[in-house]
């Protein structure tokens, strides 16, 4: 087979190194980097970044003076069921690292949904291994065609938060090879990734940066990865164990488990030069697909690359499309889209490519006229963007969901807000709304000015670089100072959250001078998820005060990583009691025309390093939702959170609407979705429990022995709730139903299901398990009486737990129109994992193929049989 021109590139620069520079390329010369070196000069090899992260690009720094554009998190694009919609989320992120200079982007991040306790159940698509091998691919697809290498992580079984460094994961293999690494090998397979990340975990006792029999035998051998597998961050623990598990390169830098260590065990004859060359080998490859190797063009040159985006019109769309109308009440005349007096009904839904500006839906449209809204819960001025953990950024701005729906709604309109109890048992970041002005100072070692930044927020944060030029080795301490000029009077409230040694001082007082201790041996935790202290200050409004937060920078790094600055100032204004606030809010809604309450997770409850103990929404926010439901029935709830969440109210709100995390354009893409101008074109990617204790797969702390048993099998998700349904819970006792079910989602108008047809293909029983084996055409018509978007999701199997995506496809109509939803039916879909013969083996016929609105919204079904 001829190679390509970077392939022969690579070989070439390889052959000018000797052992120290070909071992330099294995690991970081710092947090986001590797190379330049002086012994790797004579290979042409340029410095290769990598940048976090799966909903949107941060760079090298982690900062909100160096803004980046905010995606829709995973979550959200696993609701659009949408491939395009993925692709294009990927074409921004390569877009936005070509901004940030960035070479590598660590996303998409394609474990499961296994439980909904999971704490980074946001930054991942699905409890389905199929819709999530299916975006995953398509994110892929759309970063490299922009020329920039994606990474789809984590591989594999890091399904949980908790011990995540030292988790020995435990599956047998059909729930490896059917769930687990199922959308890693239709990426791998389908994509070609140029990198792929290792996870922290074990499985079955090895832990991945070091698995021999995965990482080499499955991924590489099997399916054919001819990429860079890197560790995940401080990830690889074992010289020889890396060596012999495949792991190209150790992250971050510059001290490594190789380095000076693989060298010496190179010479000592631990490790064959030629196992060396491997590695280095796969690295160069990586550097010159992306255009950091001298001498040959990236595998897309520039005059190849697609053309821009508008970064926050491309979002709006995206979250638009995300949105999942999970309740739509009364059926007859129902309450959304909100119909505005003195609008003109819009038919119009905003692309990806051009922004548009909210059109509401106009008098005549069903639900009533709405002159006065009440809009409540502290989201809507404080929407969450994003998740937090290494897929956070900081965009340029965010328009809350209350500033875009009082700008979208016509003069004459009222919108009065109460922000309802605060659900967060942190404080949040100072700013200058809060009557702060604040400046970060950097000190060196003897206590001289190095740099001085003005700040946004009372978040510091770097990452990789610091302000000025300045060097990490040479940093001392950092000072955030400024004033601080309340707007009212009372006990106001400062914090200090982070690691290290802090002194707070506020007027004349000193509130703290001591040492913050991080939480959790996890080492990301320590920037990700510190600890916060508060404190209580007495204030006169309009009196400034001079305000002085002073960080010593520990020696020992933060977490145990160098390279990286995190500490925050917080701030609270006088608190108010939970009934009064509620109260409000209340008196508000009884006399609107409707109401729009906005509940959902904070950044303790869902972040990278920690599960969740709870599905409840925190804080008072439920008795705020009940309690406005009662005042007005006309009450629509918009959920912002990216996982699932309990919502005992349900029934007794007209409308419930899902935003998860929806980037930073959510706040317009709202309003249109609420006035008409875009239908919710969400579906759910994961299933969502209505008690507590209902979900069937819950455990995700290790036992004793630090293992975690996936004892559940193949049964996860949605089949996890028929399996115990199935069997039952007992003698007389009915198994608990979801909320809602995968793939459950409303819109604005309705469809009918008219015609099934199914044409095995003969002949397509070769080794590409994602060739198709059948072809399955889906006659829908839209009945109602706007234009809509439709979910067509094919299932293959028996009524039952064996029942499991196949196929899905997004089909458009006009009212009263039809539209053809064209599937195909991988060969994957109808193999079953052997583990006796340790291979793939055909399902047997005849097959149920059962088309439908959501798992178990099956609409058609037939059968036929594929192995005559």
């Amino acid at each position: 087979m001829d190679r390509s021109p970077q392939e022969a590139a690579a070989e070439a620069a390889l052959a000018e190194l000797d052992l120290p520079a070909k071992v330099a390329l294995l690991g970081g010369t710092d947090m986001w980097s590797v190379g330049p070196d002086g012994a790797l000069s004579p290979a042409g090899f340029g410095r290769l970044v990598l940048s976090d992260g799966p909903a949107g690009v941060r760079g090298e720094n982690w900062s909100p003076e160096d803004p980046s554009t905010a995606l829709p998190s995973p979550t959200a694009i696993g609701a659009t069921w949408d491939p395009e919609a993925a692709r294009t989320a990927g074409l921004l992120l390569a877009q936005e690292a070509r901004r940030k200079g960035a070479h590598v982007v660590l996303a998409p991040t394609v474990n499961l949904h296994r439980t909904p306790y999971s704490g980074r159940h946001f930054e991942a698509y699905s409890e389905d291994p199929q819709l999530t091998g299916v975006l995953g691919a398509a994110l892929v697809a759309g970063l490299q065609r922009g020329g920039v290498a994606a990474t789809p992580k984590h591989f594999v079984g890091n399904d949980a938060e908790t011990d995540r460094y030292t988790v020995d994961v435990r599956a047998d293999g059909r729930t490896l090879r059917e769930l687990y690494l199922e959308p890693f090998e239709r990426i791998v397979r389908t994509a070609r990734p140029w990198v792929v990340m290792a996870a922290y975990n074990s499985v079955n006792g090895v832990t991945m940066s070091e698995h021999d029999v995965l990482n080499n035998g499955v991924l590489r051998g099997e399916w054919g990865f001819d990429g860079v597998l890197v560790s995940d961050w401080t990830g690889a623990r074992s010289t020889l164990g890396c060596v012999r598990g495949g792991l190209d390169l150790a992250m971050p830098g510059p001290d490594t488990v190789y380095g000076e260590h693989l060298v010496a065990a190179v010479r000592e004859g631990r490790v064959a030069p030629e196992t060396v060359d491997v590695l280095a080998r796969r690295v160069l490859l990586l550097a010159a697909r992306v255009g950091v190797l001298d001498g040959v063009p990236p595998a897309v040159p520039a005059a190849e690359l697609p053309a821009p985006l508008d970064g926050a019109a491309t979002v709006r769309g995206l979250a638009a499309r995300s949105f999942v109308l999970l309740r739509n009440e009364p059926a007859a005349d129902p309450l959304l889209p909100l119909a505005v007096a003195g609008t003109e009904p819009s038919e119009a839904e905003p692309s990806e490519a051009e922004p548009s500006e909210a059109e509401p839906s106009g008098a005549e449209l069903p639900g009533g006229t709405v002159r006065r809204i009440a809009v409540s819960g502290l989201h809507a001025s404080a929407l969450r963007f994003g998740g937090g953990g290494s897929s956070q950024v900081f965009p340029e701005r965010v328009r809350t969901p209350l500033e875009a729906l009082r700008a979208a709604l016509p003069p004459g309109t009222e919108v009065s807000y109460e922000p309802g109890p605060d659900p967060r048992s942190r404080l949040a970041a100072a700013t200058e709304a809060d009557g702060f002005r604040l400046t970060a100072v950097l000190h060196g070692l003897d206590d001289a000015e190095l740099a001085r930044v003005e700040q946004r927020d009372g978040s510091v944060r770097w990452m990789g670089s610091l302000p000025g030029g300045v060097s990490f080795a040479d940093l001392g301490r950092v000072e955030l100072l400024g004033s601080f000029t309340p707007g009212e009077t009372g006990t106001h409230r400062l914090a200090v959250r982070g690691v290290g040694h802090f002194r707070l001082e506020a007027g004349d007082r000193v509130l703290y001078d001591a040492e913050l201790q991080a939480e959790s041996d996890d080492p990301a935790a320590a920037f990700l998820n510190p600890p916060q202290r508060t404190f209580l200050l007495d204030a006169e409004a309009g009196e400034p005060l001079p305000v002085r937060l002073l960080h010593s920078v520990p020696a020992y790094g933060v977490g145990g990583l160098f390279g990286l600055i995190s500490f925050e100032l917080g701030y609270g204004a006088p608190a108010v009691s939970e009934q009064e606030l509620t109260e409000r809010a209340v008196r508000a809604a009884a006399e609107a025309d409707c109401a729009v309450v906005f509940v959902g997770t904070t950044d303790e409850s869902e972040v990278e390093g920690v599960d969740r103990e709870s599905l409840a929404l925190p804080g008072g926010q439920d008795e705020l939702v009940s309690q406005v439901a009662r005042a007005n029935p006309r009450t629509v709830v918009v959920v912002n959170a990216g996982a699932p969440v309990l919502m005992p109210w349900r029934e007794d709100v007209a409308a419930v609407l899902l935003c998860w995390f929806p980037g930073e354009a959510g706040g317009e893409a709202l309003a249109d979705v609420l006035l008409g101008a875009a239908e919710p074109g969400g579906r759910l990617p994961t299933t969502w429990p209505d008690a507590e204790d209902d979900p069937p797969v819950r455990q995700v702390v290790p036992d004793s022995d630090g293992r975690l048993p996936y004892a559940e099998g193949p049964y996860i998700g949605y089949r996890a709730w028929r399996h115990r349904s199935a069997g039952g819970r007992g003698r007389g006792a009915a198994a608990p139903e979801p909320a809602y079910w995968f793939g459950h989602g409303l819109g604005y108008t309705r469809w009918e299901y008219e015609s099934l047809n199914i044409t095995a293909l003969d002949g397509a029983r070769g080794d590409d398990p994602y060739a198709a084996v059948a072809r399955v055409t889906v006659r829908v018509r839209n009945s109602g009486k706007r234009t809509g978007r439709e979910v067509v999701q094919l299932y293959l199997g028996p009524e039952g737990p064996e029942r499991r995506l196949a196929a899905f496809t997004v089909v458009e109509a006009a009212a009263g129109e039809v539209a053809e939803a064209r599937l195909e039916v991988p060969l994957r879909a109808v193999q079953t994992w052997d583990d006796a013969r340790l291979t793939w083996h055909p399902a047997e016929d005849p097959h149920t193929f059962a088309v439908g609105r959501s798992a178990v919204d099956i609409r058609l079904a037939a059968e036929l049989a594929l192995w005559k």
